[in-house]
């Protein structure tokens, strides 16, 4: 079932841009030393937050960038990494506050990306492979500019896995006949839980080289042992 005339209300793709655009300026003032970004390397860091999710979900949708159809988007990242930069001056431990808005953000982006991939009459796979790379797609970026490991190849809480959730708990609904703005609200307050859950609980995937070692563990204890 397609839904051609679902549109992402502006208000809610800027709450999205917004709070990606805080998150990504507290990250990145977080840094000291080399590492240390100046003002327009925060701006930047923020700017790509916020918005990279909703280009990448556009860009694999092949529809129009929303982001760059109206001023409003540029200008809210760029207010908001201000924002974001004020407040790592005001607080002294921002660790919780950036974890808090980045689940919140990926739900958000998520959420936006499953929905309108649906909308345009993506089946539920591709639908739900949409909205996580729209969940995560800005934290790549970010990392990948800064020079940093990108988060979701790591050992670390999980992230992409609580979108994949949120994002497949929302095209799930919708299929069942929910409708798609209450899906959305659904799968993106899943995503979020499940990523602060995450967090608290240090949650996180098997580590390859575990799962290896568990491996051989296995198949030497098979090994007959001949005593002499």
């Amino acid at each position: 079932m397609t839904e051609p005339l679902f549109v992402i209300p502006l208000w809610a793709d800027l709450i999205a841009v917004g709070l990606g655009g805080v998150q990504g300026a507290l990250f990145a003032s977080g840094f000291t030393g080399q590492r240390r970004l100046d003002l327009l390397g925060v701006t930047i860091i923020g700017i790509v937050v916020g918005m990279g999710g909703g280009l990448i979900r556009d860009l694999l949708l092949n529809t129009t960038l929303n982001t760059l159809q109206n001023n409003w988007y540029l200008l809210t990242a760029i207010l908001a990494a201000l924002v974001g930069m004020l407040l790592a001056g005001l607080f002294q431990r921002l660790n919780r506050l950036i974890i808090g808005l980045d689940a919140v953000v990926i739900g958000l982006f998520g959420a936006f990306g499953t929905s309108k991939a649906l909308a345009v009459g993506l089946p539920l796979v591709p639908a739900v492979f949409v909205g996580v790379c729209a969940a995560v797609g800005g934290g790549i970026l970010r990392d990948v500019i800064m020079g940093l490991p990108v988060a979701i190849m790591h050992v670390g809480s999980l992230y992409a896995v609580a979108a994949g959730a949120g994002c497949l708990v929302l095209a799930v609904a919708h299929a069942l006949g929910a409708p798609l703005v209450a899906a959305a609200i659904v799968g993106g307050s899943v995503t979020t839980i499940i990523r602060l859950l995450a967090v608290m609980f240090d949650i996180s995937l098997p580590e390859q080289r575990r799962l290896y070692r568990r491996k051989v563990a296995v198949e030497t204890a098979a090994i007959p042992i001949v005593k002499p």
